[in-house]
């Protein structure tokens, strides 16, 4: 049986160094089903520290929260990466770790990279520079995503920073995208008529939330199954009566 899943798959919590500080996971929880959402995603600068904790927030609701990252390639373009479980944004993780700057940390403080838990309690702070760029080229991180069993979305096309478009100002027509993301800035029919030219890819536009009131500012319905990898890979691709609706 299909039905309707409302999603927004692109959500910072308090771990990402550009988000407010009341994003912590219950509460990212407690808004999304204040805001009717079915399904998010955890997607956070070059680490997936709090996608479990999130996780686990929402055990005890209709929410269904997906495990991602936002990566920054060597060309400082942003690739949203989806996934069914926090082990496997993990394993990107520590792929991505070692590709961060080595021996650069970020000063507590200043900019608080904060890893929570599901009662919003601190764990602990991330130091790394998690906004900086890896060493992994686009065509590294979609190929990594993929082999871990992921989807790779290129975030916010119709935006000049740190998007595929904003740096390369094309896209490689050999890289194998899954979709691409546009902002809440940009009507989605009026970016389907603006960007047609960088490929016949299916468009989904998320909140890109950084604070709470953003969380399902916009969001994509989907005609599924159930919100999984597999159910929205056959959306994309308009399988099965799967599809973006």
């Amino acid at each position: 049986m299909l039905r309707t899943f409302r999603t927004d798959f692109h959500i910072h919590t308090c771990l990402s160094p550009c988000a407010d500080i009341d994003m912590s996971p219950r509460a990212i929880v407690e808004q999304a089903v204040a805001q009717r959402l079915d399904c998010i995603c955890i997607c956070d600068h070059n680490s997936a520290e709090n996608v479990a904790a999130t996780v686990r927030a929402a055990a005890d609701t209709p929410l269904t929260v997906l495990s991602g990252m936002e990566v920054t390639s060597q060309e400082e373009a942003h690739l949203m990466a989806l996934f069914d479980t926090p082990d496997q944004a993990l394993e990107l993780q520590q792929i991505v770790y070692d590709h961060l700057p080595k021996d650069t940390h970020v000063e507590i403080g200043i900019e608080d990279q904060i890893v929570a838990n599901e009662f919003d309690e601190v764990e602990s702070f991330n130091t790394k520079l998690l906004f900086g760029a890896t060493s992994l080229s686009l065509q590294d991180i979609v190929e990594t995503i993929h082999r871990i069993g992921g989807l790779v979305i290129a975030s916010h096309i119709d935006r000049e920073g740190f998007s595929i478009t904003g740096q390369l100002g094309f896209i490689p027509p050999d890289l194998p995208l899954d979709a691409v993301e546009i902002s809440a800035a940009t009507p989605l029919e009026e970016a389907k008529a603006t960007f047609s030219h960088f490929g016949n890819f299916p468009m989904i536009t998320n909140s890109d939330a950084h604070y709470i009131h953003d969380i399902g500012k916009v969001h994509t319905t989907f005609l599924l199954s159930e919100p999984t990898i597999e159910e929205l890979k056959k959306a994309f691709l308009h399988v099965d009566g799967r599809k973006i609706s």
